[in-house]
Formats: structure tokens, sequence, C-alpha cells
């Protein structure tokens, strides 16, 4: 089978971790026997076709490089409201949709559509296709009125709707009327042996994309409340991000000599940043799926969560290897010092990754896709 994934987010290369996931799930059907290409955009003129681990990657061309900026940066919600930015959303739809086209035209039986937009807009009429959200799509869905009228056709033209979360599968039911079965709840994958147990010792650690959402300023302010109750905890952030520079200022104004900002670091290093950590902290508000407290688990490593937070509900329990707490400094230091003082937390928090080692295992998902494309096709 020939499959296309249409996506504005994948992989620039092995070091990136936009959409590195997309990257994981494709070598994982190539390696079963479906033929994958990608349709994805170019980067500010850097377009053209590659393959890479049996994966064929065609980046197409939607502007002159300057305005080629809405894919990989997670900006395109701010990118669209600066003058220009419609036009070249408008371009990148209609770049994606005659790219996909021209594979399926090329013998590709069905498109896998990764968020609803662009990429399940940009889907040509009458192809069957899989449409999978993962998270900031369905956020547009929850406040744009504009947004799920928008949305509506497009849910209701795929052939099977999948989400990343029971999260957002509920949110998808809500706002479009296309109910999402447990059955197609289905977290993207990892390569899972590069993560176990580590050594500990580090103190706290944040890791994500440093924007407003990921709420990074609530874990500054918890452990500098750690602090003043006289539990010094380091805390290390791994991320890069718009909220960078205010999150510094903050760390100076709050104790900056305990918090260390390691900034965006290639997928093969996010394992050791994580077992050199004693607990992780996951303050971020309505998160997809939140893969980053996963991937906690499978190295041993405790987690602190919010109880507003969203798809990480799927994923932190709120006893054992973790904790859920209101969004305030206060709560996240003390559910912190609660599984810093458990014994067992470590333990548990193993186990607990066990289980998601066997979800988030690449064969795992790469099955379910393949079921839902004979599904698709009427096979």
């Amino acid at each position: 089978m020939r499959v296309v994934f249409l996506t504005h987010n994948y992989p620039r290369s092995p070091a990136d971790i936009s959409g590195s996931f997309l990257h994981t799930l494709a070598a994982a059907l190539v390696r079963r026997g479906t033929d994958v290409t990608v349709v994805a955009p170019s980067d500010q003129g850097a377009g053209g076709r590659e393959v890479r681990d049996g994966v064929v990657v065609e980046r197409v061309r939607y502007a002159r490089p300057s305005r080629e900026t809405l894919a990989y940066r997670g900006t395109m919600a701010s990118a669209i409201r600066r003058p220009g930015g419609l036009l070249a959303l408008r371009q990148l739809h209609r770049a994606l949709r005659r790219a996909a086209r021209t594979e399926l035209d090329a013998g590709a039986r069905l498109v896998h559509a990764h968020w609803w937009v662009p990429g399940g807009l940009a889907v040509p009429v009458g192809v069957p296709f899989v449409l999978t959200c993962h998270g900031t799509d369905v956020a547009l869905l929850r406040r744009s009125a504009i947004a799920r009228a928008i949305a509506r056709p497009v849910f209701r033209r795929a052939r099977v709707v999948t989400a990343v979360s029971s999260e957002l599968a509920r949110t998808i039911g809500w706002a479009t009327g296309r109910v999402v079965e447990a059955s197609r709840v289905q977290a993207m994958p990892v390569d899972t042996a590069a993560f176990g147990a580590g050594p500990g010792g580090g103190g706290a650690v944040v890791v994500g994309r440093l924007s407003p959402q990921k709420r990074v300023d609530l874990a500054i302010a918890a452990v500098a409340r750690l602090r003043e109750l006289g539990h010094v905890v380091r805390l290390t952030i791994v991320g890069d991000g718009p909220a960078r520079a205010d999150l510094e200022r903050a760390a100076r104004e709050r104790g900056g000599d305990q918090v260390m900002f390691a900034g965006a670091v290639p997928p093969s290093a996010i394992p050791g940043c994580l077992q050199a950590a004693d607990i992780m902290l996951f303050p971020a508000g309505g998160e997809g799926f939140g893969l980053a407290a996963a991937e906690a688990f499978m190295c041993g490593v405790p987690v602190v969560a919010c109880l507003d937070g969203g798809g990480l509900l799927d994923v932190v329990p709120s006893a054992g290897a973790g904790r859920l707490a209101a969004p305030t400094p206060d709560a996240l230091a003390a559910a912190a010092l609660e599984l810093l003082r458990d014994p067992s937390a470590r333990a548990l928090a193993l186990e607990a990754g066990s289980e998601w080692r066997r979800r988030l295992d690449p064969a795992t998902a790469a099955e379910a896709c393949e079921r839902w494309y004979r599904e698709a096709l009427d096979e």
C-alpha cells in the first residue's frame, strides 16, 4: 500500500524536533511494508525531495523564501494575522493539495492528513483519507466558532478520524459532531528503546516548547516556593521558544542560581536529560497529549501535572507515579515535595513506563494506522 502523509510539520533533519514523531511513525510503516511519501512545506526556500530511512519526503514551495515561515515554528496561528500571512496560508494550502494530487496520480491510494488545518483542508476532494488531530488544531476548535464551521466539512469527508488523546477525542465530538471511538485514540510513537532508568540526582526538569501554553513560569515559581520552604531543588528547562526571554527574567527575579536553561536539544539527547532528573514538572494547560511525561515514566521519573492539563490526564495519575495539582506555584510545590519524599515513586514511575513503552512502540502505532487505512479503503 502506498500512503501520502500530508502535514505542515515534519523534521527537516535528524536533529530537528519539529514533528519528529511523524518520522518515527512513517519509518515504522515503511519497515512493515507500507510505502510512505510525506508532503510537507518548504522552509524559507529549502524544498525538494529526499529519502530518509526509506521515507520519501517532498517539501513543496509555496511562497518566496522570506514568506515561507508558516510551518515548523509553532507560530502558524499568529503568522496568519500578519500582513501577507493569509495569502501565504492560501498558497500553502494550494501547494500541499497539488503535491498530494501528484502523488495520488502516481499510485498512492489514500492520504493520512496530520492536523485538520492545513493538512486536512488540503486533501483533494473525493480522495479517501484518514485524519489525525494532534492538539494545536483542536485548541483552535475550542476557541473559534469560525474554525469550527470551517472544520466540520473536513471531519465529515474523512473516512477515519483519530486523535492522540481521549481529551482531544471528546473535544472533536463537541466541536464537529464527529465521534472518535476509543479504538481510534492512539498516541504518536517514540523510539522507546532509547528510554531507560537513569541515576537521577539532578533535581526537577521541564521539557517542552517555551510558549505561554506550557506555563513554565509556574515551574520556576514552584521551585522558588520550595526554596522558601527550605527545600532547594534545581530546575533544568529543556527547550526553546518565544517565551524564553520572559522566563529567563522570571528565573533571575525568583532565584536564577537554581534554574538552568538547556535550550533546544536534538531528540537523541532527551533520554539523557530525563535520566538525570529526580522529578518532572509539567504545568502546561490543555495539552494535546503530553509525550514528555510518558517518556519520563519510561526513565523512572515521577511527574507532576496540572488538573487542567488536557491530554496529560491520559498519562499522569493522581497518585503513585504522578500527582495532579492545581495550576498554582504552591500546589505544584506541594505535589513535587510529596513525590520527592515518596521512596516508591521512582519504582512506580518505571512500572507506568513499561505500559507506555508498549503503547508508544513504533510498531504498535504503525499497526493501528494500517487498520485505519484498511477501514478507509473498505478492505
